[in-house]
């Protein structure tokens, strides 16, 4: 196996000792040093020239990738993008640092020379470092994928708030956005249910029997607002009131959103 190939398994960022183990001679491993074949990032780690900066980033401070960082690697929903990574409990950093950094030990036990964090790992720090809205809409992403098994989770020694997004979480929103919404409004005491379909489409919330929430994100434009616009007309017609909210109202103005909302249930336009 060549060093490229052997590099390609682990996204191009690896240790020397891995390569030596691959049959890959510490001669060779020099040369590709020093014609640029390979990048050293420290003593026992090298890269590909085009490696991910934030893997490299990780070999070269001793740390793992996890939170909502590796969340977002994974394909989650996420609403921050900072750099979060774990490092031991006792261990240390290069000062200064940027990252948030989790000094704990794992879960589940991670192989040394691991940069990226295991989704049990990753589900579990960020129902300890973010607000139970944001951590709901990350554990119901993993959920509607297939990465989060919950009887998995619930074997693992989880933190109270973990044990609660375990309990809570559910896969049928559509995107993050409406699981946040579901949270914020639980304390309305109402019923709620997501992705209702109504006039042959689904709603992101159904308030009551006849309240309508609809969720704009960044696909609500061109041909896609003539649909969501028509939509809406034929629930109105059927006796339904709609309101949109946007991805800027709700995480820049939601108490005027939620204003709105809890106007439209004062009048009783959730009820039939």
């Amino acid at each position: 196996m060549d060093i490229s190939t052997a590099l390609a398994l682990t996204d191009g960022v690896g240790r020397v000792r891995a390569l030596l183990e691959l049959g890959i001679g510490d001669h060779a491993i020099r040369k590709a040093v020093a014609s640029g074949e390979l990048v050293r990032i420290r003593r026992d780690w090298v890269c590909l020239p085009h490696a991910d900066p934030l893997l490299v980033t990780a070999a070269r401070l001793g740390v793992v990738l996890t939170c909502v960082t590796q969340a977002e690697r994974f394909g989650l929903w996420t609403v921050t993008h900072e750099i979060h990574v774990a490092a031991p409990p006792h261990g240390s950093l290069p000062r200064p640092t940027t990252a948030h950094v989790h000094w704990r030990t794992p879960l589940v036990p991670r192989r040394p020379g691991t940069l990226t964090d295991g989704i049990e790992n990753v589900l579990a720090l960020v129902a300890e470092c973010r607000p139970h809205e944001e951590g709901l809409a990350v554990w119901e992403s993993a959920l509607r994928r297939g990465m989060l098994d919950s009887d998995v989770m619930r074997r693992l020694p989880l933190g109270p708030d973990a044990r609660r997004l375990l309990a809570e979480a559910r896969p049928f929103a559509d995107e993050g956005t409406e699981s946040v919404v579901m949270a914020r409004l639980r304390w309305l005491d109402l019923p709620m249910q997501r992705q209702v379909v109504l006039a042959g489409r689904p709603v992101d919330l159904l308030i009551g029997e006849r309240l309508v929430i609809q969720i704009d994100g960044g696909h609500h434009v061109g041909v896609q607002r003539a649909k969501d616009n028509e939509h809406d007309a034929l629930l109105k017609l059927m006796g339904y009131h709609v309101i949109r909210i946007g991805y800027g109202q709700i995480f820049d103005d939601w108490p005027r959103a939620q204003g709105l909302i809890t106007s439209a249930i004062a009048q009783g336009l959730h009820r039939a």
